[in-house]
């Protein structure tokens, strides 16, 4: 069984919206990536993670934080990293900017990821459930 929230592996992909159409494709992507492999994905109540029209693929559970809890969520770790990364930037454009994060995401490493996602109440539930 391989834990993925301790390898710090990641998936970016850049879309123009954040709603339905483009997380059902992001959900395809992913489970493309994984293969053969199973994702359980902590998500919180955006509706665009909960819309009605989503179809999640077989090797991606979700899994629902309760409402309003940002704090039990990894992700909201790693975007104090990632926006970290990027104050004190002034881009002038869009294209600017994409550059940017495209640079800061290349540059960040597994173990980076691994070491602010890893909740220890996380990986105890984890290791729970799989012995």
């Amino acid at each position: 069984m391989k834990y993925t929230i301790l390898s710090g592996y990641s998936f970016f992909y850049e879309f123009p919206y954040l709603n339905a159409d483009c997380f059902q494709h992001f959900l395809e992507l992913v489970s493309a990536e994984l293969g053969d492999d199973i994702a359980v994905i902590q998500f919180d109540q955006g509706s665009f993670h909960k819309a009605k029209t989503l179809n999640y693929p077989d090797n991606i559970i979700p899994i629902f934080q309760p409402p309003h809890s940002p704090k039990l969520n990894p992700i909201e770790r790693f975007w104090e990293l990632l926006k970290s990364k990027l104050q004190w930037e002034n881009c002038k454009t869009l294209a600017q900017l994409q550059q940017k994060l495209t640079d800061v995401l290349k540059a960040i490493t597994p173990e980076m990821i691994a070491s602010v996602t890893s909740y220890d109440f996380i990986l105890e539930a984890l290791f729970s459930a799989a012995s």
